[in-house]
């Protein structure tokens, strides 16, 4: 170690860092958590209610094809990017492009639902997640859903 207390320095300075990363860390998990609840919340609102479950599709990255997958659920915007599927799962329904996807179709795996969706985006296309749930609940089965039949047990 130096005279002047740099190698000391560091050693704070890389406790710092790690102190903050796991604060993130910690802010994310209940971020998730609070999103995961709410998410599960609205599924068991739409069940209740009787909303219409419509077989859900994946969009490319290229934004111009979309992709069957097994999924039946709500759609959230009408984008048809985020949606719920009847246990409660949230999906970001967007896929790689591929050859093979559009033989076989797609195989979104659940994501952690974040409590403001689209944030980092435009202005204008975030959105907080309990007032897109809410909205989409108080839809019913109004919600606009082009070129998506609904499902029926």
């Amino acid at each position: 170690m130096r005279q002047d207390g740099s190698g000391d320095w560091a050693g704070q300075r890389r406790q710092a860092v790690a102190a903050r990363a796991l604060a993130d860390q910690h802010r994310r998990d209940a971020e998730h958590e609070q999103a995961r609840q709410l998410v599960a919340a609205f599924a068991a609102q739409a069940r209740e209610r009787g909303l219409r479950q419509t077989r859900l599709t994946a969009l490319a990255y290229n934004g111009r094809t979309r992709y069957r997958t097994n999924l039946t659920g709500w759609y959230l915007d009408l984008a048809r990017i985020h949606a719920v599927d009847a246990a409660g799962n949230f999906y970001l329904l967007t896929v790689p492009t591929s050859l093979r996807t559009r033989l076989t179709g797609a195989t979104p795996r659940p994501q952690p639902a974040k409590l403001i969706i689209g944030e980092g985006g435009p202005d204008g296309q975030s959105m907080p997640l309990a007032a897109l749930l809410r909205r989409r609940l108080d839809a019913g089965d109004r919600w606009p859903e082009t070129g998506a039949p609904p499902v029926r047990d």
